[in-house]
């Protein structure tokens, strides 16, 4: 059997189809496909305004200018995320300051939140990790009382659902990604959702140059080139017509994990009730994670980290640009017992079954 990937795009036909569109058309930077892009993601998310982006990281910066957010002031982020979360802070000109995770959930939680918020913060970034949601009704009780904006990193989180609303859309401003591993991917590519008009527009602004349309040289404020290509978009409307397939091939991914797996050595990690994820990731704990991964490797089963804490990114270490504070016993526990496992949409129905089966005869 040839080597099981960890995580895959599925990709086919169709988006040769869509990219031969954009190949005749000539027009292959921002065009008519990524409006139909921006307007797919309205309809699926129900967000009044999206604009697109280059990439997810863009997104969030252009999204914490948008809300005005500079030097002096703190946004909260999760110690348990990709890095990109507390980079985007840090370009802003903001200082990222972490706080430690829910267990169970393994995102932001309020409790945690309020250990750390200070007059100095301006914004709290949820991030839905694994396709999984944070509990947005403490995180938004909190940001009232505090008055702070909520930014949510739903950049793993493209169809997931909390309280039937989609991830994205319960803040102030929301930001998706479609890099090449996420459920739905462009290659690379970001949107920044909003309720308020005028956060797109200015999100718009920041990513065409500081001016509000293309084809023009005068430029009201000071911008970027983050601009999202025709290529991109061609992609990503063929991947957006595939979503209600790919969310059910995960979850029937999961399910199977969930069935066949009966080795007590590993275990589940639970499903809060408020959120209808999307299992971009199969996870579960360990605390034999590294004979496990190796044991794994040895059959020629790839699996995956969780992300390392940025508590311990040896870019931080000493640096004046991030609050890292106290312990984080939580998200340092998370990461050492948790492990993710072959999760692609083209995975077959043997290939899991080997999977299952090469775990349950794991015992170290």
């Amino acid at each position: 059997m040839k080597p099981i990937n960890q995580i895959e795009p599925w990709i086919d036909k169709s988006e040769l189809k869509e990219l031969k569109r954009v190949v005749k058309s000539t027009f292959v930077s921002e065009h008519l496909l990524n409006k139909e892009f921006e307007d797919l993601i309205k309809t699926i998310t129900k967000s009044p305004h999206a604009v697109s982006m280059t990439n997810g990281t863009a997104a969030i910066f252009c999204a914490l200018k948008a809300l005005g957010i500079g030097e002096g002031d703190e946004v909260i982020v999760p110690n348990m995320t990709f890095i990109a979360s507390s980079n985007a802070v840090i370009f802003a000109g903001a200082t990222p300051v972490l706080c430690d995770i829910d267990e169970n959930s393994m995102c932001m939680s309020a409790q945690e939140v309020a250990k750390v918020i200070t007059s100095k913060t301006k914004a709290i970034m949820p991030v839905h990790l694994y396709g999984r949601s944070c509990d947005m009704d403490g995180l938004t009780k909190l940001a009232d009382k505090f008055n702070v904006k909520i930014i949510e990193d739903a950049a793993q989180g493209m169809g997931v659902l909390y309280k039937g609303q989609h991830v994205g859309t319960l803040g102030d401003v929301g930001v998706l990604s479609f890099y090449a591993n996420k459920t739905i991917t462009c290659g690379e590519g970001g949107v920044v959702l909003s309720k308020d008009k005028k956060i797109i527009e200015d999100c718009y602004r920041m990513k065409n140059h500081g001016r509000s349309r293309k084809g023009v040289f005068i430029h009201e404020s000071i911008g970027f080139n983050f601009c999202f290509t025709e290529m991109q978009a061609a992609v990503g409307v063929s991947q957006l017509k595939k979503l209600k397939k790919v969310i059910k091939k995960k979850k029937k991914i999961y399910n199977f994990y969930q069935q066949n797996i009966d080795n007590k050595l590993l275990q589940n990690i639970p499903i809060e009730g408020n959120t209808q994820p999307v299992h971009w990731f199969t996870s579960f704990f360990t605390d034999h994670k590294e004979p496990f991964k190796k044991y794994l490797s040895q059959h020629d089963i790839q699996t995956r980290e969780f992300f390392y804490p940025l508590n311990r990114q040896p870019c931080y270490k000493d640096s004046q640009l991030i609050d890292i504070g106290g312990d984080f016993p939580v998200s340092e526990k998370v990461f050492g017992r948790g492990i993710s496992l072959p999760s692609s949409y083209n995975i077959t129905s043997r290939q899991l079954e080997y999977v299952c089966k090469i775990i349950n005869k794991f015992n170290p």
